[in-house]
């Protein structure tokens, strides 16, 4: 519940500044706390202060918040700098725009890390501030006893921001992209080759090693889903540079005789590879951006995860989509390459495991 004198700080605040890093799944996940913040300050000029993306397959936010309003520009920079020249500069950039609030929706990264952002941030003039995590149990997915596991970082997000209100998490109105009539369009133009048949979504891709499931494994998958639909079209997508790992495995759908198959890695922006989502039955992929973009549109996900992070916090939100975890000894080491267990969580995984789930989805 919002009292009045709240109520009347937020309708005069003018300028509120939003504090959120990360690329595509980072902002996604962030979509209903984003959606919140708009609610309860309808009429301040919102800006993000964001990194400047560190991989060349990384979007960057304003990728995939274009022409939805809950953003009306951004403020980046290059995390972890030590240049006292770039550090002033935003800090006189923040300065000299003058936020009434700042809503702070920073990742995990310690406490004395949260401390420090808030002492830069008051240096900065910003006197009013929400969320700031510099309590441990605002740093940590909180563990759910209903659910025996962690809260999801969008729970996160948003539990650290309730003094703004509810974020509705299960209404999917709070994940809602405002997909604009061009991209939609855009989107169905790329999957004309697939005549209007049911389709399947994939994505094979990922920057990280660690979450690789593996070239054979996707092409063993799709060989043995396109013998058991072969009514149906496969889009595949992600960046440009997964173009040939896509290829590669689609080979093995159209090798057991599968539906037309169309190649999307590069073709369509994060906001259109979302509007293409749309039209699938089922999306299956990594723990990943476009695993996050599906879930977005409501598309019921089958997602082969590593056990590099704690199992859910990082899982697709709904209780609609299908994750494959194996939870090994070395879970939730926090991996980017893994070596000496060779991905073991993850390889451990089969494609007989992943084929169940996605029947579960469309049925046998």
């Amino acid at each position: 519940m919002i009292n009045s004198s709240t109520s009347e700080k937020q309708s005069s605040a003018r300028r509120v500044l939003i504090y959120r890093l990360g690329s595509l799944g980072d902002t996604v996940v962030a979509l209903p706390a984003l959606h919140l913040i708009a609610r309860v300050f309808p009429k301040a000029e919102r800006r993000m202060l964001t990194n400047v993306p560190v991989n060349v397959k990384a979007p960057p936010a304003h990728a995939i918040l274009e022409h939805t309003g809950l953003v009306h520009g951004y403020i980046r920079y290059a995390v972890g700098t030590r240049s006292v020249g770039d550090l002033f500069r935003l800090w006189w950039t923040i300065l000299r725009w003058r936020p009434d609030v700042l809503v702070y929706l920073g990742s995990a990264r310690g406490v004395d890390s949260a401390l420090r952002d808030e002492r830069f941030f008051r240096f900065c003039g910003i006197r009013r501030m929400i969320g700031v995590s510099v309590r441990e149990e605002m740093q940590k997915c909180q563990w759910d006893e209903t659910t025996q596991s962690f809260e999801p970082e969008a729970s996160r997000l948003t539990r650290n921001i309730v003094e703004l209100g509810d974020a509705n998490l299960e209404d999917p109105s709070a994940w809602d992209l405002h997909l604009t009539v061009e991209e939609m369009a855009r989107a169905d133009d790329a999957l004309r080759p697939l005549e209007g048949r049911p389709i399947i979504a994939v994505s094979v891709g990922t920057k990280v090693q660690s979450k690789d499931w593996g070239r054979e494994n996707w092409r063993a998958l799709l060989a043995r889903l396109a013998a058991l639909y072969p009514d149906y079209g496969l889009a595949l997508s992600g960046a440009p540079e997964e173009a040939e790992a896509s290829d590669f495995a689609g080979e093995g759908w159209e090798q057991a005789g599968g539906g037309p198959v169309v190649n999307l890695c590069g073709r369509l922006k994060p906001r259109e590879s979302a509007a293409a989502f749309r039209r699938a039955r089922v999306f299956i992929g990594h723990d990943s951006g476009p695993m996050h973009l599906a879930a977005a549109v409501q598309i019921p996900c089958v997602a082969i995860f590593a056990a590099r992070n704690k199992p859910r916090v990082w899982f697709p939100y709904g209780s609609h989509h299908r994750v494959l975890y194996h939870k090994t000894e070395c879970w939730g080491c926090g991996l980017e390459t893994c070596i000496v267990e060779k991905k073991r969580c993850l390889t451990s995984i089969t494609v007989d495991e992943v084929l169940e789930q996605v029947q579960g989805v469309l049925g046998d």
